[in-house]
This record gives structure tokens, sequence and C-alpha cells, in this order.
């Protein structure tokens, strides 16, 4: 009887260490593949914020909209609420209680390059094999994804990103470790892959909106 136990228990452990093997290079290419031919266009998100000096997380939701490769709205409901717009070549930031947009230039090297970039890598995923060692493992659900930084530029924004994909292929979770070791883990719901308005894409301030450009250009 003993026996029969033992070699259960090592049937299972094979099975689960077979389900969480590695993917090779041939494999984790093929399914970047797929993820990008059904890459999320629009998502319902929450997040939260675990900060080392806070004992609670910081909980925000919202809907993100996305066109590849760079172009994104994000906006954030509550108590808080900001609309943040990219066209690719700049970003608009807009705070509603408080009247006031922020307005920063992408590209040309612009320091806020790589953070954008960090933050469209949880639905684009194109071209991450240039600035990212990543490994993935098969789970029952789907993948679990981890990226590491491998440019000077990402490694100023975050140590690592993970990410759960389910077998859809489309992105459920992220995790992003931050340099100061706060974490930003953010779960992704209703996605869908309806085109998007050009005017998504767009912003321009209310009137009566205070605009600064907090990068002087």
């Amino acid at each position: 009887m003993r026996a029969l136990v033992y070699a259960t228990i090592a049937v299972l452990t094979l099975t689960c260490i077979a389900r969480s093997a590695p993917l090779s290079e041939a494999e984790l290419k093929n399914l970047l593949t797929a993820i990008r031919q059904n890459r999320t266009t629009r998502a319902d998100f929450q997040e939260e914020r675990v900060m080392r000096l806070m004992k609670k997380p910081v909980v925000s939701s919202g809907t993100v909209w996305f066109q590849p490769p760079n172009k994104f709205r994000r906006e954030v409901k509550g108590n808080s609420p900001s609309v943040s717009v990219s066209d690719g070549r700049e970003l608009w930031i807009y705070y509603p209680n408080f009247k006031s947009a922020e307005r920063y230039p992408l590209g040309k090297g612009s320091p806020l390059d790589a953070t954008v970039a960090a933050i469209n890598s949880a639905l684009n995923l194109e071209n991450i094999e240039t600035s990212f060692n990543i490994t993935a493992t098969k789970t029952e659900n789907g993948y679990e994804l981890q990226l590491l930084p491998r440019t000077a530029a990402m490694k100023r924004v975050f140590q690592k990103l993970d990410l759960r994909i389910n077998n859809q292929f489309r992105v459920e979770r992220t995790d992003m470790l931050l340099l100061n070791s706060d974490r930003i883990i953010t779960t992704y719901s209703n996605q869908t892959r309806a085109p998007i308005p050009a005017s998504t894409f767009e912003f321009k301030p209310p009137p009566g909106t205070d605009v600064t450009t907090p990068l002087g250009q």
C-alpha cells in the first residue's frame, strides 16, 4: 500500500513538472505569434499598486484601448480619475478633478519612451525579444511568461514583468516589479478585438484646462 502511495506521488510530481516545463525557443516563438494574431484592442482592467510604505494596496479600475505598435488610451475611474492618451508622437495625461493636463513628447530619445513601451508591453508583445530576456511555461489554463529587461532603458523602468496568458492567447494578468520593489498588479477582463476609431487616440484639452509640459518641450 505504501509503495502504491509513493508511486502515485511520483507520478503526480512528474506530471506537475511536465506541465510547468519551460517552452523551447521554437515553442516560445509560436506562442508570441499566436498572441500577436489574437491581439486585444480593448479591455477593462483592475490594478493594485503594492507599495512598501503603505499597509494596503492602492486599487483602481478602468478601461484601456490599444492599437499597435504604440497608440493607447487608458481611462481610470473612481475618486481619482485620469485619462492617458498616446498617438505614438506625444503622451497626454489629463486629471479631470484638477482640470489640469500634462503633455510629454515621445520619440527622438524622450525619457518617457521606455516607460510607454513598458506600459504597452502587456498588450503589445511586438518585438519584445529585442528588449527582454523571455522565459515561458505551459500551465493548465494557459501560459506564464517572465520578461527581464535586457536594455539599459528598460532596466531604468522596472526589474521584471510577469504575464499570465490564457488558452485564447490573451493577457489575463500582469505583475510588474519596479526598481524600488513596489509592484503593479493588473488584471484584464472583457477583452475584444474590434477596430477602434482613430479619434480614440486623439486628445484635446477641455476649455479651461491648465496645460503643462514637465519636460520643458
